[in-house]
């Protein structure tokens, strides 16, 4: 029973291999599921003027993330964790217009 334990509590180190990593930065995302995955789209929303002359929005798509379902909760468990750290030491982050008053925001839960 105790070796049992002792494997339990065994503890495994972590190396990261950033040799080949990829910084890019995105101000919005597309996410879109399949019954098997969920696909992430980062990329740049970049106002542009629209064929007709009206404002409309190209969105340039720099990287895309497949992740199945047990890592994408994974990962919304991570950043609800990091957002709730961030707001309780700077405030809410609001999610409404940049311009005008503040839309109401949805809110993570706990």
């Amino acid at each position: 029973m105790s070796d049992q334990k002792a494997q339990q509590q065994q503890q495994i180190q972590l190396r990261i291999d950033e040799q080949r990593m990829k910084v890019t930065y995105a101000n919005t995302i597309r996410t879109t599921t399949t019954p098997d995955e969920v696909v992430l789209d980062f990329g740049m929303n970049m106002p542009m003027p629209g064929p007709d002359g009206q404002p409309a929005i190209l969105f340039d798509v720099g990287s895309r993330v497949v992740l199945n379902w047990r890592g994408a909760k994974r990962l919304a468990i991570s950043l609800g964790q990091v957002i709730r750290q961030f707001e309780a030491q700077n405030g809410e982050i609001p999610l409404g217009p940049a311009q005008g008053s503040p839309a109401p925001a949805p809110k993570i839960a706990d």
